[in-house]
């Protein structure tokens, strides 16, 4: 029989564990301990509509609309949609506020953004129509650029901290476009 002592020096880790996680998993923000306000960022998001065109034995890979958000370090951005090879442009210029600014900084410099090694995700045979998405962000003069398909279309999985990164972008493009 196992001895209640035991039990309890084996439940005090789990306890401190629990004490720690919780707040975390709580917290419905990203904790923006690291803004420096001397931090300068620049943000470039990047997104291809991308069809696969056969010509019996070559192929052409063509943009059929893409949408470029840029963020600067002052909170202005701009947005642009082109489509079908330029022919179709649109351009919105607007400005962030200072909590969404330091939100998506701490983002990126808390969850390790800027290391995150170049993968190649190769794009599966069977898919004829695809997204890809870059991100270069350049912060305090070193730059990250990131390349990647959506998840449909590609068996390796891409990181969750690009996706959140992107899901945060991705708002920012709604907001300013409604």
């Amino acid at each position: 029989m196992v001895k209640p002592i035991i039990i309890a020096i084996g439940a005090i880790p789990a306890i401190f564990a629990i004490l720690i996680m919780v707040p975390m998993v709580t917290m419905p923000d990203t904790p923006t301990s690291a803004i420096n306000p001397n931090d300068t960022i620049k943000i470039e998001y990047t997104k291809h509509d991308l069809a696969i065109i056969s010509f019996g034995v070559t192929e052409k890979i063509v943009s059929e609309n893409t949408q470029i958000l840029t963020i600067k370090n002052d909170g202005v951005i701009e947005y642009n949609v082109i489509i079908d090879d330029g022919s179709t442009q649109s351009h919105l210029t607007s400005t962030i506020s200072n909590q969404n600014m330091e939100k998506i900084s701490a983002l990126i410099k808390e969850t390790g953004f800027m290391s995150i090694p170049d993968q190649s995700f190769p794009i599966l045979d069977d898919v004829t129509e695809y997204t890809k998405s870059t991100i270069k962000v350049t912060l305090n003069g070193k730059t990250s650029q990131i390349f990647w398909p959506e998840q449909d279309a590609t068996d390796k999985l891409i990181p969750p901290i690009i996706t959140m990164v992107e899901s945060e972008l991705e708002q920012i493009i709604n907001q300013i476009t409604e």
